[in-house]
């Protein structure tokens, strides 16, 4: 059974957290406990009925105010596959808090007011969906029990969206009209919208094709740790142990390992449970290598015929996540994978208005701003842009003073 990470996005009152709520409730998700506090909680619906948003609002702040502040991560499953849900914020001052739902999430779900339709937080959500890359998109057009669930009123936002996908270059897309606060399109399809001949929103997130073209990434294994016991049983041992980045190797392959160049084939993978003839991507293993070669923490073994960019000058997006502006005077560390060197964010080529998708000159760059900058790091980072192969082209820059993560990078050339 597969798994299907995906985040909920909208503006604050489109229902994110309902709809959450609901699909947990519908499809039994619920424990007993959680069943009977919300059944007594003294926070109702109009018409009386339980509010399910409580389920994901879990902050003090969150239940006092109704509205998400920090991401709030769901559990469960149908007979058909397992699910991760990361409830996200909505609201701009929490942009960064978006940032980190979606960076590791397969699909989003956006969601629209049906009486308000598509809105300036529609554009920056959307935006930031195009920015991390998220492969599938899913409009859910909510409170349609509010508008008569009215197929012109669907249509219309179905139409304005379509316009706005194009120009963010999003292209699986599903519009589905749904009330998250009456059950309608969430587990069963709607009797109140029989013009609607789509999946119900559950039926949909349990057959999208996830992951499928992860085969076809080129292999990438930053080194973790290089094991040498150095014992009597284990004189000559040595393997460099990590995790399958993307891709897979086999044993036999031809692998370079970078920054420095060098070229070997793997004689051995090893995992916890023995040895293996291939990894794929997310395992956890410990590669041997014909050759003896000076490999180190942060280096990348590679695929020999399809290579990372190779430098130490890189342009990347940025979202920046500090209440302390950027400042290009300062040293910064860079994490990407398990390589850590110190850098310098060089130059602001702009930053964009993710209200209007305008991109502006900027001298200064504070809390929840994203745009392009230049970046120069002490040592050579081998990645991939991460349009091309984001399980290679994420980093965050950390604050070397504090060590308090302070922007999120998708990296995207090397200049």
């Amino acid at each position: 059974m597969d798994i299907l990470k995906f985040l909920t996005a909208g503006s604050v009152d489109d229902g994110k957290s309902t709809l959450i709520g609901r699909m947990l409730y519908d499809t039994e998700s619920i424990l007993q406990d959680q069943l009977e506090a919300i059944q007594n909680s003294s926070r109702k619906n109009d018409d009386g009925s339980i509010d399910l948003a409580i389920l994901t609002d879990g902050l003090k702040a969150e239940r006092e105010q109704g509205i998400t502040i920090d991401v709030a991560y769901k559990y469960f499953q149908t007979e058909k596959r397992k699910f991760i849900i990361a409830d996200t914020p909505g609201h701009i001052q929490y942009t960064r808090n978006m940032v980190t739902g979606a960076s590791n999430a397969d699909l989003a779900i956006i969601l629209i007011d049906a009486r308000k339709g598509v809105i300036e937080q529609t554009i920056r959500h959307s935006y930031l969906v195009s920015l991390l890359a998220l492969e599938h998109v899913v409009v859910c057009v909510n409170k349609m029990d509010m508008v008569d669930y009215s197929e012109e009123v669907f249509e219309k936002i179905h139409a304005d969206y379509h316009s706005l996908a194009v120009k963010l270059n999003l292209h699986e897309v599903t519009f589905i009209p749904v009330s998250a606060l009456k059950g309608d399109n969430i587990v069963n399809n709607s009797l109140n919208m029989p013009w609607y001949k789509g999946k119900s929103l559950l039926d949909h997130l349990e057959t999208v094709p996830v992951r499928e073209m992860d085969a076809l990434l080129p292999a990438r294994f930053p080194v973790q740790w290089v094991i040498r016991p150095q014992t009597e049983e284990l004189h000559d041992y040595r393997g460099y142990a990590g995790r399958v980045a993307s891709g897979a190797f086999k044993v036999g392959d031809t692998i370079k390992v970078l920054p420095s160049g060098m070229k070997s084939k793997i004689s051995k993978i090893e995992t916890f449970d023995g040895e293996h003839a291939i990894a794929e991507e997310g395992k956890s293993i410990t590669m041997h290598l014909e050759d003896e070669i000076d490999i180190s923490r942060g280096d990348m073994i590679s695929e020999a015929e399809r290579q990372p960019i190779v430098s130490n000058l890189i342009e990347a997006d940025i979202c920046w996540m500090d209440t302390r502006e950027l400042d290009t005077s300062a040293t910064y560390f860079i994490q990407h994978n398990s390589k850590l060197t110190r850098c310098k964010i060089q130059e602001i080529l702009y930053k964009v208005n993710i209200n209007t998708l305008e991109k502006v000159n900027a001298d200064a760059f504070g809390l929840n701003d994203i745009g392009r900058v230049e970046i120069k790091t002490a040592d050579e980072l081998a990645f991939d842009a991460y349009d091309v192969n984001k399980r290679n082209g994420g980093a965050i820059i950390i604050d070397s003073r504090t060590n308090v993560t302070v922007g999120a990078l998708m990296l995207r050339a090397a200049l």
